[in-house]
């Protein structure tokens, strides 16, 4: 199974630095995700981005974020 290092947040660019911040502070996106992502910042920003825009900025209507929450929920069994 590949390993993927987290970059050091020192080596990183302070906008990179502050998104990790975030992911970390807020949980979303995954905060480790989000440093694997760092590795190619222009994937880091195009993920952020899309994310923000889908999840925060509200994008996609509030219904249909929903009907996904619980179709993903039921599909792995879980409790809501």
């Amino acid at each position: 199974m590949p390993n993927i290092s987290y970059p050091p947040p020192d080596s990183l660019p302070l906008e990179d630095r502050d998104l990790l911040e975030h992911a970390r502070w807020n949980g979303t996106p995954r905060p480790e995700s989000q440093s694997i992502r760092s590795h190619v910042p222009a994937v880091l920003h195009a993920f952020t981005n899309a994310w923000r825009e889908t999840f925060i900025e509200g994008v996609l209507d509030h219904s249909v974020k929903e009907l996904c929450r619980v179709y993903v929920s039921q599909s792995i069994d879980c409790d809501y």
